[in-house]
């Protein structure tokens, strides 16, 4: 049972207080409860695992605090990578990824003794619900058929990224600021069957591959259990069941989100918080059904037209670069 309990909407405290009325949890909210939640001394590791950019400032206070850091937020270092990874170095913290392909690469990597043998990052991509059609039919597309993910059960708003494969993207962001390579030095592929989760190409021709049933309990438990490999009684890959493999090249013009944020990886600066704050304000409007599912690119590109990049930005400018896309979303629906 926790310790504690805290959520971030104040006005919901006396219902979580109900709740859990009669149990010997502390019940709190608020951002404040949450900063001192993630620096609790009793605490090793935190978990980021909430949605989109709401994780950041949390994710930062943990870091303060010299905790390891279980990342399942990517968004935490899409916008705001550099300075996320300055303050590790600065404070003794260290990351763990939990994403099913970052998590392969970091285990890849194991034992790698020279980073510099590294060529290349292959993130490996189901293609989502859509995969195979063209962008003029992805973009009448329904929020319940972007719901239908092949692979993987998910939150509504990872789902829909996944639809757009906007969340590729926003992967492609993050593994090349968690593995400290450029992003031509990351590659997207099409793997249909989420099996091989991710692979590491190195400079000699050697490619290692992560392989693993498409099941998110594989890499929390790593990340949980890191440097060391829990048992498990989950069942293991069935090489001889499981279905061929095969590879393909990700359609970027089927999937303009995709080249948005390779694009926003090469600028880097604020464009990449202007790309999710863009994305995350465009997702909702399309889960309250206000836009169509390819007004979602178009958004998030007028935004990155719209709005001037700062290089080298402080968390003030990531903030206010995040404020001014979503504005302008909402603005341009």
């Amino acid at each position: 049972m926790p310790h504690k309990a805290v959520i971030a909407d104040e006005t919901a405290l006396p219902h979580l207080r109900e709740a859990l009325s009669g149990l010997p949890v502390e019940v709190e909210a608020g951002s404040k409860a949450i900063a001192e939640a993630v620096t609790d001394s009793r605490i090793d590791t935190v978990v980021t695992a909430m949605v989109g950019y709401s994780g950041l400032l949390p994710t930062i206070e943990a870091i303060k605090g010299g905790k390891t850091i279980a990342l399942a937020n990517k968004e935490t270092l899409v916008v705001a990578g550099d300075l996320i990874t300055r303050l590790v170095g600065r404070h003794g913290a260290s990351l763990v990824p939990v994403d099913s392909e970052h998590s392969a690469i970091f285990q890849c990597l194991q034992g790698c003794r020279d980073r510099g043998e590294v060529k290349r990052l292959i993130l490996t991509c189901s293609g989502g619900p859509f995969y195979g059609l063209s962008r003029e039919e992805v973009a009448s597309k329904t929020r319940a058929e972007a719901l239908r993910h092949p692979n993987w059960t998910m939150g509504e708003k990872i789902t829909i990224d996944c639809a757009s494969l906007m969340n590729k993207g926003l992967e492609f962001i993050e593994a090349m600021r968690l593995f400290r390579v450029t992003p031509d030095q990351v590659d997207v592929v099409i793997h249909r069957q989420s099996i091989i989760h991710s692979m590491v190409e190195f400079r000699d021709g050697t490619v290692i591959a992560q392989l693993g049933t498409p099941d998110m309990r594989l890499p929390i438990r790593y990340a949980l259990t890191y440097p060391r490999r829990a048992a498990s009684a989950l069942p293991a890959l069935d090489l001889l069941s499981c279905p061929p493999l095969t590879f393909a090249p990700p359609d970027l013009q089927a999937f303009p989100c995709l080249k948005l944020a390779m694009d926003c990886a090469r600028t880097g600066g604020t464009s990449c918080a202007v790309l999710n704050g863009a994305n995350e304000a465009a997702v909702d409007l399309f889960r309250r059904e206000e836009i169509a599912f390819g007004r979602i690119p178009e958004l998030v590109e007028n935004a990155l037209n719209s709005i001037p990049v700062k290089s080298n930005p402080s968390l003030e400018d990531i903030l206010e670069a995040d404020r001014q896309a979503r504005e302008a979303v909402y603005s341009d629906k």
